[in-house]
């Protein structure tokens, strides 16, 4: 019988006559999508990909999902003028930036803010001298975001091709800047991205490969990593921070930082902001290379030391220092304190005894793995930890706020460092107290500090009480 059939029609049986293919009816709304679409989007549908560089293979650009919309209005932020203040809505800032600040409830500028915002949202470059803990982090990143709110991103990008660059000495100050970064960003769609040594690299190259880059907060070995392999171009660079020039140059970052550099646009072509807690010659000279006609902010670190943080210095035999140490933590039951040595086996020796004689106590230096680091500042900041001990260079990129008291184990060489250090205490107006231990190794530091600061600091034994043996524990 089929056979049969297959001779009547003279076709197969899988080729009856054809009918008019039936489609589902398009609802209003993707007709609408239809005809609005370019000529492009006649092409079979596929995921948007990102442009790639040469010899680099097209990566995949995920479609974003819808954000809520958001019904915050400028009007829901007043700040009343005051005299001798600056307020954020007396720049005109982008509605979303200001939405961001205020949930941080920043009315006014500090000093910094105020004096860097006049000239970088104008464009100009800009350095500024600043001691942490003065507000500069947020000055150029309330600058950065505004520059690239109001300039388009070009319509060809590459996925790791990000348009603003912040370069910064310490892991710990990466990861606070970017953090910060996300907070004021969070209502603009911009994204943030962080790169730092001694963390997975599979896991930073997955977030780069997984959306576009806006900024990027970095390292300059792990950037350099990145932009070696092929995987970080920096050609498109509209804003470059330099955070902590003079520190760069102590760790010998420079001639990485210029390698950096040179893959960025030509001064001129981009926005170039760079901060120092000092400006020493071998700054200005980067900053002259760097720069076009650079707005120069200063604030001065001694005035924030002196004003806010009551300094006192213990003359002490170098072998009574820790039992000065313990007592002064215990009987004063201080929880939240700050420990500065100059060298990472004494930070770890302060550290072990402190532990094995019953005090919370952490390190934070450079032999401390990043993740670690990240979990012992969370755990200082929760009141977990009574006792932080960190090296100067570990110890810049610490922000955390209450912390009562710092301890100088060991007066620190370089001046700067002492006003850094005492800087971690007596944080946006409020007190703290500074305690700094001379010894007989290290009492000569004592006058360059206070010639810094322009102040003399007593000096006074220490009571008895504060030298009683550390008791043993069983």
């Amino acid at each position: 019988m089929l056979k049969a059939l297959k001779n009547l029609f003279g076709k197969g049986a899988d080729a009856a006559p054809s009918a008019p293919p039936v489609t589902p009816q398009a609802s209003p709304a993707a007709a609408q999508a239809t005809s609005q679409a370019s000529p492009r989007s006649a092409e079979p549908a596929v995921a948007p990909v990102a442009a790639s560089k040469p010899g680099k293979p097209r990566r995949e650009r995920k479609p974003r999902a819808a954000k809520p919309v958001d019904t915050w209005k400028l009007s829901d932020f007043v700040v009343e003028p005051q005299e001798g203040k600056t307020r954020f809505h007396d720049f005109n800032l982008d509605a979303r930036l200001m939405h961001a600040i205020h949930d941080l409830g920043f009315p006014y500028c500090t000093p910094i803010q105020a004096q860097v915002l006049g000239f970088t949202l104008k464009g100009r470059d800009a350095i500024g001298r600043a001691q942490t803990g003065t507000g500069k982090t947020a000055a150029f990143l309330i600058s950065t975001i505004t520059q690239l709110l109001q300039t388009p991103p070009p319509k060809e990008r590459y996925m790791g091709e990000p348009r603003a660059l912040i370069i910064a000495p310490t892991r710990e100050l990466v990861v606070q800047i970017a953090k910060d970064a996300a907070e004021l960003t969070k209502y603009t769609g911009l994204n943030v991205m962080q790169f730092v040594g001694g963390m997975d690299f599979d896991k930073q190259l997955k977030q780069l490969e997984s959306r576009f880059c806006d900024i990027l907060v970095a390292t300059p070995g792990r950037l350099l990593d990145f932009n070696q392999r092929g995987e970080v171009h920096l050609d498109m660079v509209e804003v470059m921070v330099l955070d902590e020039a003079d520190r760069m140059l102590d760790m010998g970052f420079i001639p990485q930082v210029r390698q950096i550099i040179r893959q960025t646009p030509m001064k001129g072509e981009r926005q170039t902001l760079l901060f120092s807690a000092t400006f020493t010659d071998d700054v200005m000279n980067l900053a002259k290379q760097w720069t076009v006609d650079p707005a120069i902010v200063e604030i001065e670190p001694e005035n924030v030391a002196s004003d806010t943080v009551e300094q006192h210095v213990y003359a002490v035999a170098s072998s009574d220092k820790y039992k000065l140490l313990y007592n002064l933590v215990t009987q004063n039951d201080w929880s939240r304190v700050m420990v500065f040595a100059n060298r990472k086996d004494e930070v770890r020796r302060i550290e072990e005894r402190l532990t094995r004689d019953g005090v919370s106590a952490a390190q934070m230096s450079g032999d401390v793995p990043q993740a670690k680091r990240i979990k012992v500042l969370e755990g200082f900041r929760e009141g977990k930890i009574r006792v932080l001990v960190a090296t100067d260079v570990a110890g810049r990129g610490i922000h955390v706020d209450g912390i009562s008291h710092v301890i100088n184990f060991t007066l620190p060489e370089t001046p700067d460092d002492y006003v850094h250090r005492i800087g971690r205490t007596g944080r946006a107006g409020s007190s703290g107290t500074s305690i700094s231990f001379a010894g007989e190794d290290d009492a000569f530091a004592l006058p360059p500090i206070e010639a810094l600061i322009g102040r003399k600091i007593h000096c006074e034994m220490p009571p008895d009480s504060l030298l009683k043996p550390v008791p043993r524990k069983h």
